[in-house]
């Protein structure tokens, strides 16, 4: 018989039943709350997640492993982070704001989480265009008598 990785949230006192929640829509609250904060450039996805993408199907889960171990919640989150930001503070910012989340949205507390940063994106650097010049030719070179060389 398969084993139930469901997480218990709430066992009604008369039997009656109790809320239950999986694993992977934990991995999805937490990867929609990660990927919003700053400093975050995205998180990490498998091969699937980037073929998926390609197609439209986004997983807001990516980069975010949840783990139940004798009753207590492990997180492991893997993220790029954007260059120039303080990679302690982002992290820090990211173990605050996801326990607050988990707790708000579903009663769980999450006992550890790590961050992984699994690299760092630099900011593509826009051409800079000069309006002035966008219509002369610098190639070409006219002589006194008004013929190119």
């Amino acid at each position: 018989m398969a084993e139930n990785t469901n997480i218990v949230l709430q066992e009604l006192d008369n039997g009656k039943g109790r809320i239950e929640i999986a694993p992977e829509v934990l991995e999805v609250l937490l990867g929609i709350a990660a990927s919003q904060i700053e400093g975050v450039y995205e998180m990490r996805g498998t091969l699937k997640n980037n073929i998926n993408e390609w197609f439209g199907h986004i997983n807001h889960g990516k980069g975010v492993s949840v783990s139940l171990v004798d009753g207590h919640l492990f997180v492991d989150v893997y993220a790029y982070l954007r260059y120039g930001v303080s990679v302690p503070k982002v992290a820090m910012s990211m173990q605050k704001t996801l326990k607050e989340q988990l707790l708000y949205m579903t009663d769980l507390v999450i006992d550890q989480i790590n961050i992984h940063v699994v690299g760092v994106i630099p900011e593509k650097a826009a051409p800079t265009i000069d309006p002035n010049s966008l219509f002369t030719d610098d190639t070409i070179e006219d002589t006194e008598d008004g013929k190119d060389s």
